[in-house]
Protein backbone atom coordinates (compact mmCIF):
# COMPACT_ATOMS: atom_id res chain seq x y z
CA UNK A 1 0.00 0.00 0.00
CA UNK A 2 1.63 3.40 -1.03
CA UNK A 3 3.05 4.76 2.25
CA UNK A 4 3.23 8.41 0.36
CA UNK A 5 0.72 11.46 1.88
CA UNK A 6 -0.97 13.33 -1.24
CA UNK A 7 -3.09 16.35 -0.68
CA UNK A 8 -6.34 16.62 -0.46
CA UNK A 9 -7.25 18.49 -3.93
CA UNK A 10 -5.46 15.80 -5.39
CA UNK A 11 -6.75 12.58 -3.64
CA UNK A 12 -10.70 13.93 -4.56
CA UNK A 13 -10.77 12.03 -7.83
CA UNK A 14 -8.83 9.14 -7.08
CA UNK A 15 -10.33 5.56 -7.06
CA UNK A 16 -10.72 3.52 -3.93
CA UNK A 17 -10.21 4.20 -0.53
CA UNK A 18 -8.68 7.69 0.82
CA UNK A 19 -7.88 7.48 4.36
CA UNK A 20 -7.53 11.15 5.50
CA UNK A 21 -5.16 11.23 8.28
CA UNK A 22 -3.45 13.54 11.14
CA UNK A 23 -0.14 14.18 9.07
CA UNK A 24 3.02 14.30 11.56
CA UNK A 25 1.61 13.68 15.26
CA UNK A 26 0.01 9.92 16.42
CA UNK A 27 -3.54 11.38 16.35
CA UNK A 28 -4.74 8.25 17.66
CA UNK A 29 -8.19 8.35 15.46
CA UNK A 30 -6.16 8.20 12.79
CA UNK A 31 -3.60 5.33 14.08
CA UNK A 32 -6.69 3.43 15.02
CA UNK A 33 -8.40 3.38 11.62
CA UNK A 34 -4.91 3.13 9.85
CA UNK A 35 -4.18 0.11 11.96
CA UNK A 36 -7.99 -1.44 11.13
CA UNK A 37 -7.32 -0.94 7.35
CA UNK A 38 -3.47 -2.13 7.59
CA UNK A 39 -4.52 -5.29 9.15
CA UNK A 40 -7.10 -6.34 6.67
CA UNK A 41 -4.79 -5.33 3.91
CA UNK A 42 -7.03 -3.24 2.05
CA UNK A 43 -5.26 -0.43 -0.03
CA UNK A 44 -5.26 2.74 0.73
CA UNK A 45 -4.38 6.40 -0.09
CA UNK A 46 -3.04 8.36 2.91
CA UNK A 47 -4.20 11.99 2.42
CA UNK A 48 -2.65 15.37 4.74
CA UNK A 49 -5.23 16.75 7.79
CA UNK A 50 -2.90 19.43 8.29
CA UNK A 51 -2.74 19.60 12.31
CA UNK A 52 -3.89 22.79 13.45
CA UNK A 53 -4.36 24.22 9.71
CA UNK A 54 -7.28 25.82 8.37
CA UNK A 55 -7.79 22.42 6.03
CA UNK A 56 -10.06 23.86 3.98
CA UNK A 57 -10.17 21.98 0.98
CA UNK A 58 -10.84 18.81 3.78
CA UNK A 59 -13.77 20.90 4.67
CA UNK A 60 -15.05 21.51 0.43
CA UNK A 61 -14.40 17.70 -0.01
CA UNK A 62 -15.87 15.89 3.36
CA UNK A 63 -18.20 18.49 5.52
CA UNK A 64 -15.51 18.60 8.25
CA UNK A 65 -12.52 19.63 9.43
CA UNK A 66 -10.57 16.75 11.35
CA UNK A 67 -9.39 13.26 10.96
CA UNK A 68 -9.91 10.21 10.26
CA UNK A 69 -11.72 10.42 7.02
CA UNK A 70 -12.41 7.55 5.08
CA UNK A 71 -13.70 8.00 1.22
CA UNK A 72 -14.25 4.96 -0.52
CA UNK A 73 -14.88 5.26 -4.16
CA UNK A 74 -17.56 8.28 -5.03
CA UNK A 75 -19.39 6.85 -1.62
CA UNK A 76 -20.18 9.71 1.46
CA UNK A 77 -17.24 10.15 3.47
CA UNK A 78 -17.22 8.66 6.91
CA UNK A 79 -15.96 10.75 9.72
CA UNK A 80 -17.13 8.41 12.68
CA UNK A 81 -14.68 5.48 14.11
CA UNK A 82 -18.03 3.11 13.95
CA UNK A 83 -18.85 4.46 10.19
CA UNK A 84 -15.15 3.57 9.56
CA UNK A 85 -14.83 0.39 11.07
CA UNK A 86 -17.74 -0.92 9.32
CA UNK A 87 -16.78 0.07 6.17
CA UNK A 88 -13.80 -1.36 6.58
CA UNK A 89 -15.46 -4.69 7.57
CA UNK A 90 -17.36 -4.45 4.36
CA UNK A 91 -14.48 -4.22 2.07
CA UNK A 92 -12.43 -6.79 3.61
CA UNK A 93 -15.08 -9.32 5.58
CA UNK A 94 -11.45 -11.57 7.04
CA UNK A 95 -9.90 -11.26 8.96
CA UNK A 96 -12.90 -10.23 10.67
CA UNK A 97 -12.32 -7.31 13.73
CA UNK A 98 -15.76 -7.34 15.00
CA UNK A 99 -17.46 -10.80 16.61
CA UNK A 100 -20.36 -12.34 14.69
CA UNK A 101 -21.87 -13.00 17.71
CA UNK A 102 -24.29 -10.64 18.84
CA UNK A 103 -23.85 -10.51 22.31
CA UNK A 104 -20.02 -10.24 22.27
CA UNK A 105 -20.23 -7.50 19.01
CA UNK A 106 -22.35 -5.09 21.37
CA UNK A 107 -19.72 -5.80 23.63
CA UNK A 108 -17.34 -5.09 21.37
CA UNK A 109 -19.07 -1.57 20.68
CA UNK A 110 -19.29 -0.52 23.67
CA UNK A 111 -15.45 -0.83 24.77
CA UNK A 112 -14.67 0.55 21.93
CA UNK A 113 -16.97 3.82 22.42
CA UNK A 114 -15.46 3.71 26.17
CA UNK A 115 -11.99 4.19 23.97
CA UNK A 116 -12.77 6.42 21.18
CA UNK A 117 -15.83 7.81 22.03
CA UNK A 118 -17.28 11.00 23.22
CA UNK A 119 -16.66 11.36 27.29
CA UNK A 120 -15.04 7.47 26.53
CA UNK A 121 -11.05 7.33 27.76
CA UNK A 122 -9.52 9.54 24.43
CA UNK A 123 -11.99 12.42 24.62
CA UNK A 124 -11.23 12.98 28.44
CA UNK A 125 -7.63 11.94 27.97
CA UNK A 126 -7.43 14.91 25.20
CA UNK A 127 -9.47 17.45 27.81
CA UNK A 128 -6.88 15.98 30.59
CA UNK A 129 -3.86 17.39 29.31
CA UNK A 130 -5.35 20.22 27.57
CA UNK A 131 -5.74 21.22 30.63
CA UNK A 132 -2.28 20.61 32.41
CA UNK A 133 -1.12 22.77 29.23
CA UNK A 134 -3.07 25.57 30.13
CA UNK A 135 -2.42 25.30 33.64
CA UNK A 136 1.11 26.21 33.32
CA UNK A 137 0.95 29.89 31.76
CA UNK A 138 4.89 29.48 31.11
CA UNK A 139 4.54 26.06 29.55
CA UNK A 140 5.64 25.89 25.75
CA UNK A 141 2.58 23.63 25.16
CA UNK A 142 -0.17 26.76 26.12
CA UNK A 143 -0.75 27.18 22.66
CA UNK A 144 -0.92 23.74 22.15
CA UNK A 145 -3.47 23.43 24.54
CA UNK A 146 -5.48 26.76 23.30
CA UNK A 147 -5.94 25.20 20.16
CA UNK A 148 -7.26 22.01 21.84
CA UNK A 149 -9.46 23.55 24.10
CA UNK A 150 -11.00 25.76 21.89
CA UNK A 151 -11.75 22.83 19.19
CA UNK A 152 -12.97 20.93 21.00
CA UNK A 153 -14.89 22.46 23.81
CA UNK A 154 -12.76 22.51 26.45
CA UNK A 155 -14.11 23.45 30.04
CA UNK A 156 -12.69 23.77 33.03
CA UNK A 157 -15.78 22.61 34.75
CA UNK A 158 -15.66 19.37 33.16
CA UNK A 159 -12.29 18.35 35.09
CA UNK A 160 -13.80 16.26 37.97
CA UNK A 161 -15.80 14.67 35.30
CA UNK A 162 -12.87 14.05 33.22
CA UNK A 163 -10.37 12.61 35.78
CA UNK A 164 -13.04 10.16 37.45
CA UNK A 165 -13.89 8.94 33.59
CA UNK A 166 -10.18 8.22 33.23
CA UNK A 167 -9.35 6.50 36.35
CA UNK A 168 -12.44 4.47 35.90
CA UNK A 169 -11.61 3.16 32.47
CA UNK A 170 -8.17 2.74 33.04
CA UNK A 171 -9.52 0.26 35.77
CA UNK A 172 -11.98 -1.23 33.64
CA UNK A 173 -9.45 -1.96 30.97
CA UNK A 174 -7.12 -3.33 33.02
CA UNK A 175 -9.12 -5.78 34.90
CA UNK A 176 -10.71 -6.85 31.67
CA UNK A 177 -7.15 -7.89 30.14
CA UNK A 178 -6.48 -9.58 33.72
CA UNK A 179 -9.40 -11.33 33.36
CA UNK A 180 -8.57 -12.51 29.64
CA UNK A 181 -5.03 -13.77 30.89
CA UNK A 182 -6.71 -15.66 33.07
CA UNK A 183 -8.48 -17.37 30.59
CA UNK A 184 -5.59 -18.15 28.42
CA UNK A 185 -6.07 -14.57 25.80
CA UNK A 186 -3.99 -12.03 25.63
CA UNK A 187 -6.47 -10.15 23.42
CA UNK A 188 -9.74 -7.71 24.95
CA UNK A 189 -12.39 -10.29 23.08
CA UNK A 190 -12.22 -13.56 23.10
CA UNK A 191 -8.92 -15.77 21.46
CA UNK A 192 -8.30 -13.21 18.53
CA UNK A 193 -7.20 -9.63 17.48
CA UNK A 194 -10.28 -7.25 17.53
CA UNK A 195 -10.87 -3.95 16.80
CA UNK A 196 -10.59 -3.17 20.30
CA UNK A 197 -7.18 -4.43 20.43
CA UNK A 198 -6.57 -2.01 17.40
CA UNK A 199 -8.08 1.12 19.49
CA UNK A 200 -6.64 0.61 22.91
CA UNK A 201 -2.76 -0.03 21.33
CA UNK A 202 -3.01 3.22 19.24
CA UNK A 203 -5.34 5.25 21.73
CA UNK A 204 -2.23 4.16 24.74
CA UNK A 205 -0.24 6.74 23.17
CA UNK A 206 -2.34 9.33 24.76
CA UNK A 207 -0.26 8.06 28.20
CA UNK A 208 2.78 6.94 26.64
CA UNK A 209 4.42 7.31 23.15
CA UNK A 210 6.29 5.07 21.97
CA UNK A 211 9.84 5.34 22.09
CA UNK A 212 11.03 7.66 19.13
CA UNK A 213 12.73 5.13 17.30
CA UNK A 214 9.09 3.19 16.31
CA UNK A 215 7.40 6.85 16.51
CA UNK A 216 9.20 9.66 15.65
CA UNK A 217 7.27 13.04 16.51
CA UNK A 218 8.11 16.20 17.33
CA UNK A 219 9.39 16.68 20.46
CA UNK A 220 6.54 19.69 21.48
CA UNK A 221 3.99 17.14 20.41
CA UNK A 222 5.09 14.20 22.88
CA UNK A 223 5.23 15.96 25.24
CA UNK A 224 1.87 17.28 25.25
CA UNK A 225 0.83 13.82 24.82
CA UNK A 226 3.03 11.81 27.55
CA UNK A 227 1.54 11.59 31.20
CA UNK A 228 2.62 13.99 33.52
CA UNK A 229 0.30 13.42 36.23
CA UNK A 230 1.86 11.26 38.68
CA UNK A 231 -1.25 10.37 40.22
CA UNK A 232 -2.36 8.64 37.27
CA UNK A 233 -0.59 5.07 37.39
CA UNK A 234 -1.98 2.82 34.88
CA UNK A 235 -1.39 -0.64 35.44
CA UNK A 236 1.19 -2.01 33.36
CA UNK A 237 -0.61 -4.52 31.64
CA UNK A 238 -2.09 -2.03 29.53
CA UNK A 239 1.26 -0.84 27.73
CA UNK A 240 2.12 -4.74 27.58
CA UNK A 241 -0.69 -4.97 25.63
CA UNK A 242 0.07 -2.23 23.16
CA UNK A 243 3.46 -3.53 22.49
CA UNK A 244 2.17 -7.00 21.59
CA UNK A 245 -0.63 -5.28 19.46
CA UNK A 246 1.80 -2.99 17.65
CA UNK A 247 4.43 -6.16 17.93
CA UNK A 248 2.19 -8.81 15.99
CA UNK A 249 -0.37 -7.13 13.99
CA UNK A 250 0.46 -3.24 13.35
CA UNK A 251 3.14 -1.23 11.50
CA UNK A 252 6.20 0.14 12.88
CA UNK A 253 7.91 2.32 13.05
CA UNK A 254 4.54 4.30 12.82
CA UNK A 255 5.21 6.75 9.39
CA UNK A 256 3.73 9.95 10.60
CA UNK A 257 5.30 12.10 7.66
Amino acid sequence: MNSEWVKVRDAVDLPGLRLVLSQGVPNPWSEAAKGVFEVKKVPFVRVIQTVMGKNAALQEWTGQTSAPVAVYEKERPRTTWSETLLLAERLAPEPALLPSNPEERALAFGLLHEIAGQLGFGWCRRMHFTNAALADSQSPLQAVGDYVGGRYGYDWADQALVRKRIDELLAMFAARLHRQRQLGSSYFLGDRLTAVDIYWATFAVLLQPLPPDLCPMHELSRAFYTLRNEELRPDPILFEHRDRIYRDHLTLPIALT
